[in-house]
């Protein structure tokens, strides 16, 4: 009742293209879903509606993605998973054009809502399904090109969105954003091979995989440093006008120099987490959260500012790879299962960062969520760190 990884022997040839095309649908995911963060004013303004209010559209994409990552395997165990996964991002296509036609806040969170169900299934069988598409040994490799989707999207889509949302205003950045789905689709409809599960989940396997108090224990720390980060990320943009007076091109810049770290922290995650797994868990949450917390004390000067979002930035790029890395070594037999939970706990974590921080930003203040977040990431890698210990 479990889902395993092919031996390396059952690998006819690795196809790398199509772990190219998981890549490119993480990159249109993750450009729809980060987007708000960079046009939360643009947003509230139009609907009318404050800008706490305005950040649920990530609670309801987080929401939605936490119950399609769980549940997901579970509903469609025998399907091919490349018809699922062609399917999660044509659902991405419809939710961002939704998105950019949407006439009030209810529009709006009900497309959101499709986008995150998209987003959490795409991310809970990738992992898996990379397992299938390239040699055993190779599956950290594989990790790191999904990931780079991520960075890719921070470093570039996020900050361009920011920019053109100042040019086209914000509706027509989503409709950009269902373009790179449309993209992405049509690369995977060419390289991406049928992929067969290898047996059948279910919830015996979801039970079996959740009765270990060591994957319970990581999940945990996870969800700390999720909610951590997306406590800050969701609301930087109010957070750095208030700490520095940025301006709407300064903090495309910004974003850009944060995409520019998070890519490098991507890119040694895997490399770290290969070689000293334990290390990594700490590491790259620990940057996180100092990055978070120097943008309060050093970011009314342009230099610290930038210093503070590039630690930020590459805390957070090496954080999916170690995570996804310590998940896949803890339960190797139950790929889609660990994935499930872990983009579960993530978008918790995202709802909860989304939540809290729109009430600090309402209630306290504009670099509220920045300290919150800072302290809970610092917090959640050393749990994390521990977890790895026991196992």
């Amino acid at each position: 009742m479990s889902t395993t990884i092919a031996p390396p022997h059952l690998h006819q040839k690795a196809s790398w293209a199509g772990v190219v095309s998981l890549s490119l649908g993480v990159f249109a995911f993750v450009m729809a879903e980060f987007l708000p963060a960079s046009l939360l004013p643009r947003i509230a303004a139009d609907l009318g509606v404050s800008e706490g209010t305005a950040g649920q559209t990530v609670t309801v994409t987080a929401i939605g993605a936490g119950l399609a990552g769980l549940l997901l395997p579970i509903a469609l165990p025998r399907l091919d998973r490349r018809h699922v996964m062609l399917g999660l991002t044509v659902l991405a296509v419809v939710a961002n054009l939704l998105v950019a036609v949407a006439p009030n806040l209810v529009v709006l969170l009900a497309a959101r809502l499709l986008l995150g169900i998209g987003l959490g299934g795409f991310w809970a069988l990738a992992i898996a399904i990379a397992a299938q598409l390239v040699p055993g040994d190779h599956i950290g490799r594989a990790v790191t090109v999904i990931n780079s989707g991520v960075a890719i999207a921070t470093i570039g889509a996020v900050p361009l969105g920011t920019w053109l949302g100042e040019l086209w205003g914000w509706r027509a950045v989503f409709v950009l954003a269902a373009g790179a789905a449309v993209l992405a689709v049509s690369f995977q409809a060419v390289t991406l091979p049928r992929v067969t599960p290898q047996s059948t989940g279910g919830l015996r396997a979801l039970g079996t995989t959740l009765r270990s108090g060591v994957l319970v224990l990581g999940l945990i720390a996870i969800l700390l440093v999720a909610a951590g980060q997306f406590t800050g990320f969701t609301y930087i943009r109010p957070a750095a006008e208030a700490v520095s007076g940025i301006d709407a091109g300064g903090l495309a810049v910004l974003l850009l120099v944060y995409g520019i770290a998070n890519m490098a922290g991507t890119a040694l995650g895997g490399f770290l987490a290969d070689r000293s797994l334990r290390v990594a868990s700490v590491f790259f949450p620990a940057i996180l959260g100092l990055g978070m917390l120097a943008m309060i004390t050093t970011g009314s000067t342009t230099a610290g500012l930038f210093v503070a979002a590039a630690l930020w930035g590459f805390g957070f790029g090496g954080f999916p790879t170690t995570n996804q890395t310590w998940g896949a070594r803890t339960e190797p037999e139950r790929l889609e299962q660990v994935g499930g939970l872990i983009i579960t706990v993530l978008q918790i974590a995202i709802a909860l960062g989304a939540v809290g921080g729109g009430l600090l930003v309402d209630g306290v203040s504009a670099s509220a969520p920045l300290l919150a977040g800072g302290i809970a990431a610092i917090a959640g890698g050393v749990l994390l760190a521990n977890a790895y210990r026991r196992a």
